[in-house]
């Protein structure tokens, strides 16, 4: 006896390409979301220079008064733009050519009475919580 060979049917093809047409509907958004979260951690890693900055003016005046007095923001890399307040806060934004999405990361220092600068992130728009981290998300 000869065995028979048979391929897949036209309707086992038919069923095949559509799992795998809605694989590709479900994966494609969060694979975007992946993405943009990755590019704003950057933006919080290209934030750091200015947070040791006024960290360090803070702790050498023993307060915050005029920590960020004279930094700027320079749109480079990930940042499009921000700015440095004088009393140490740090926002820093991404816009769609940046990251993918506008977002906005907003830095405030604390000075404990130790001289210990603690900063804390959080973001404006509660539609950008699902691109920043979980600590950012105030």
């Amino acid at each position: 006896m000869k065995a028979c060979e048979r391929g897949l049917t036209l309707l086992e093809l038919l069923v095949l390409v559509a799992i795998v047409c809605i694989l590709a509907a479900v994966a494609v958004p969060a694979y975007r979301d992946y993405t943009i979260r990755a590019k704003v951690s950057e933006l919080i890693v290209a934030a750091a220079p200015y947070k040791a900055s006024v960290a360090d003016k803070a702790q050498r005046e023993h307060t915050l008064a005029h920590a960020g007095a004279g930094l700027t923001v320079t749109p480079t890399g990930r940042i499009s733009g921000g700015e440095v307040r004088d009393d140490g806060r740090i926002v820093v934004t991404g816009n769609d050519a940046s990251v993918g999405a506008a977002v906005s990361l907003n830095f405030m220092p604390s000075l404990s009475p130790g001289g210990l600068v603690s900063w804390t992130c959080a973001t404006n728009d509660s539609t950008q919580w699902k691109y920043v981290p979980p600590d950012c998300r105030k």
